[in-house]
């Protein structure tokens, strides 16, 4: 019985630090591909806004609603856009990562600032990368 418990934590255990690891790597490599359309993307979001409030270290409440706010369009158009749908695996995985860390900065919002602001930041890259991602398949191009 208690091999039994030890066993599924410590599974859970590897589960947790695959996930994390696997999204801290994605969001490394991906990071540097997005940065050709991230001046299109910041023109539709407020992603910029929201780095430039995490780096001089604005109040978290709004700059968590902004986020939320462009995670709503985010989803609304992949919802409804015709081929902007995030069908790779990694895609999903960054969703997945934008839902914890959206969590887990509710969690350490009061208690813990500064998880809570990296929490924010983290959410920010993945909106960043997504919305880079969504205009790259739309075709949008960058008229400056």
């Amino acid at each position: 019985m208690i091999a039994s418990v030890l066993i599924i934590v410590f599974s859970i255990g590897l589960l947790v630090y695959w996930f994390r690891y696997s999204c801290i790597l994605l969001l490394r490599n991906q990071a540097e591909l997005a940065c050709s359309v991230r001046a299109v993307a910041d023109n539709r979001f407020h992603i910029g806004e929201i780095r430039e409030g995490l780096r001089t270290g604005a109040e978290l409440d709004p700059l968590h609603a902004t986020l939320n706010r462009d995670y709503q369009v985010l989803s609304y158009l992949l919802r409804h856009a015709a081929g902007l749908e995030l069908d790779s695996f990694e895609d999903q995985l960054l969703v997945l990562d934008y839902k914890v860390m959206r969590a887990w900065f509710r969690i350490a919002r009061i208690a813990a600032p500064i998880q809570a602001r990296q929490a924010l930041s983290e959410m920010t890259s993945v909106l960043d990368i997504l919305a880079g991602k969504i205009v790259e398949r739309a075709g949008v191009r960058n008229e400056a």
